[in-house]
């Protein structure tokens, strides 16, 4: 894989490369952040919004890139799309053989900076938990709009939101979730212009929480953070300050 897409502040190989990104979220440990309520919960969003921005596009033929998470693997498959999750390494196959090898979902390696796939082969691409753990994360936007017929989804945090102050607070959330990472907090404009530039429009765009991810966790408690939250979307906060956003962008024509 190239350096340009590795994940930057990530440790290492032997051979001194920087390991993918997407290598550390298809591992256990990163499945257990999500584990327990509140980890259900913020799950239970992703695929919510997820399908709800897919259901244009019955039946259509998904490929995931960097999902080897799994978090969406089995929302897709129920909801009846051919599923493909693509990953930079066959370790990223580890958390889909509940699905891959029933023969309801494919996976395939290969580089992120150049999917292997053809152009236009998809319908839609979908790119969660990897956008702003890239440093070309402009290229990558390109690389998925190349692969993608008609529409292409993914998250990130947004500037626009408490997540600005990220950075300051960094040593707290690792504390809160052990195994968290550096990321790029990514300005909208900035996004839907690399969108612009592989003459893609964004035509949906929908935050997910207006409290950070890490405060939920800290806290433990998934009722009351269902409730802030609804109170808080009740008066316009997560529309206005949410993250990450979940962006759908259009091929022109």
């Amino acid at each position: 894989m190239s350096r340009s897409l590795a994940a930057a502040g990530t440790t290492g190989t032997p051979g001194g490369a920087l390991a993918a990104p997407d290598v550390e979220t298809s591992s256990d440990g990163y499945a257990r952040r999500f584990a327990g309520g509140v980890g259900a919960w913020f799950l239970e969003t992703q695929a919510r919004i997820t399908l709800g921005l897919l259901a244009g596009w019955p039946r259509a033929r998904v490929l995931d890139v960097g999902g080897g998470h799994g978090q969406l693997t089995g929302p897709l498959v129920e909801a009846g799309y051919d599923v493909t999750v693509y990953g930079s390494d066959a370790a990223c196959a580890s958390r889909l053989r509940e699905w891959t090898e029933a023969g309801r979902a494919r996976f395939k390696a290969g580089p992120l900076d150049r999917l292997v796939v053809a152009d236009r082969e998809y319908d839609v691409v979908l790119s969660y938990r990897l956008l702003p753990h890239v440093s070309a994360w402009r290229a990558l936007i390109g690389e998925l709009c190349r692969a993608a017929a008609r529409a292409v989804i993914v998250d990130y945090p947004s500037r626009r939101s408490l997540n600005a102050a990220a950075e300051p607070f960094f040593g707290l959330k690792r504390r809160v979730e052990g195994n968290t990472r550096r990321f790029e907090v990514l300005r909208d404009r900035d996004v839907r212009e690399a969108f612009t530039a592989s003459s893609f429009a964004v035509t949906a765009r929908e935050p997910e929480f207006v409290w950070p991810m890490a405060l939920h966790r800290a806290i433990g408690v998934a009722g009351l953070s269902r409730a802030t939250e609804a109170l808080a979307a009740s008066v316009g906060l997560r529309r206005a300050l949410g993250s990450p956003v979940i962006l759908r962008a259009e091929r022109h024509g």
